[in-house]
């Protein structure tokens, strides 16, 4: 008869008590389809006594991680700890050395040495799974690692912080200021402990470099994602967006160029038909476009306890079924360190700036995009105050540095007030 799949989880916060609802509600069904019995053997967290809705008492308890990880009555340590180190670290660090698997919903810590510890976990012949750790309930590392995997992958997008979709979205159908709308947010619960985490979209790029390395081969390099959060977005950019059929979105993108691996986490310009345009709310959506398959959309809730801890499941049940994937989708030491692309291709730009109200204004704004290479398709004013004219402009395609460029020599005509808003319009 087989033995049961044993599971030590640290972490019950939202996903840690989720994960522990499917397993007390869904053993059978669990079992019916692994072929193999998945139990809860221990569990560690801050707090002992706190309420967690759950049934807790038939469970080993472990103040400590680290002696949660190296306890010889769990099969799979199960990390929902957070945190890219300290305890997360640690007690995944040992639960590698004792030859554990490891499951995790960690992105910050695998963005950050995620090299490192799949190089360990390969070299004790356990396997780290984090489907969970990227888009929630969405099941794209699996998608990447298994459906997709003959397939050489050209692009990788997707709006992966559905707390900035929420906001976004809001402020446009709401007719609301970020600022209100970040207040609501916050009310709600929605935003991280440290705000930045969310509108600053460190989330998502910590989200985007493991589908990279995943996606491309090569070694995570969240260090070299470009990143600009959605602070500076007003509600006018949001109306003028609408008014050129387009809806603003905190889009990640990554593709391996000629220049080397491009990865940006940054405000763009998509269609509103677009299924990136159409995506409300908190919800995610990842696109996916490779050699044989084209494009696929993936889209699904990209948080919460449900979603979270069906991932964590999911991972859990690949390895009762005996499926054991490298880390990245090939073993570590063959991913390869690829050079950062900070320019990315030619796109189109959407340039909100605020100039003095005086002759010949617009004209040097213009010679300096001109003197950058930088046509423009469309110019106009709005909302005119008594001695500033906000002005809207609208490039043909262009490089981001030429367009930063142009925007340095902007400081340098006299003309301009405060800093250009600059966001590129997007090819989806």
């Amino acid at each position: 008869m087989t033995t049961p799949l044993r599971l030590g989880i640290a972490g019950l916060g939202t996903v840690g008590t989720g994960v522990v609802k499917i397993v007390q509600r869904h053993a059978a069904v669990l079992q019916a389809r692994t072929g193999r019995a998945i139990e809860i053997t221990a569990v560690s967290a801050r707090s002992r006594d706190k309420d967690r809705g759950v049934r807790l008492n038939g469970y080993a308890w472990e103040d400590d991680a680290v002696a949660l990880a190296r306890r010889d009555d769990v099969d799979i340590f199960v990390e929902l700890v957070g945190g890219d180190s300290g305890p997360a670290h640690d007690a995944v660090a040992a639960a590698i050395a004792a030859g554990k698997d490891v499951v995790t919903a960690n992105k910050a810590l695998l963005a950050h040495h995620g090299q490192d510890l799949a190089e360990r976990a390969e070299a004790k012949g356990a396997v780290i799974r984090f489907e969970a750790a990227v888009a929630g309930g969405i099941p794209v590392v699996k998608a990447l690692t298994e459906g997709l995997a003959g397939n050489e992958i050209t692009r990788v997008m997707g709006v992966m912080n559905g707390t900035c979709n929420y906001i976004l979205t809001r402020m446009e159908s709401a007719g609301l200021p970020y600022a209100d709308v970040f207040q609501e947010a916050s009310d709600l619960g929605y935003l991280e402990a440290d705000p930045n985490l969310d509108v600053g979209g460190i989330d998502a790029a910590h989200k985007l470099s493991l589908l990279a390395a995943i996606a491309f081969g090569t070694r995570v390099d969240f260090g070299s994602v470009v990143m600009e959060g959605i602070g500076r977005i007003s509600i006018d950019d949001i109306r003028q967006a609408a008014d050129m059929g387009f809806r603003i979105k905190l889009l990640g993108v990554a593709q391996l160029t000629g220049r080397g691996l491009e990865q940006r986490m940054t405000p763009c310009l998509v269609p509103s038909d677009s299924p990136l345009g159409q995506l409300e709310g908190g919800t995610n959506m990842v696109v996916l476009e490779g050699d044989s398959v084209g494009q696929i959309v993936l889209r699904g809730a990209g948080a919460g306890m449900g979603p979270t801890a069906s991932a964590v499941m999911a991972d859990v049940m690949d390895i009762a079924r005996g499926i054991r994937i490298s880390t990245f989708g090939q073993p570590a030491t063959t991913l390869k360190p690829s050079p950062a692309a900070h320019s990315g291709p030619p796109a189109s730009f959407y340039l909100r700036m605020r100039l003095q109200d005086k002759p010949g204004a617009l004209a040097r704004i213009a010679t300096v995009l001109g003197e950058a290479g930088i046509s423009i398709d469309r110019m106009r004013q709005y909302n005119h105050a008594e001695t500033t004219a906000p002005v809207l402009i609208v490039t043909h395609k262009a490089t981001r540095d030429a367009l930063d460029r142009a925007i340095d020599g902007m400081a340098g005509t006299g003309v301009l007030v405060g800093d250009p808003v600059a966001i590129r319009i997007e090819d989806v």
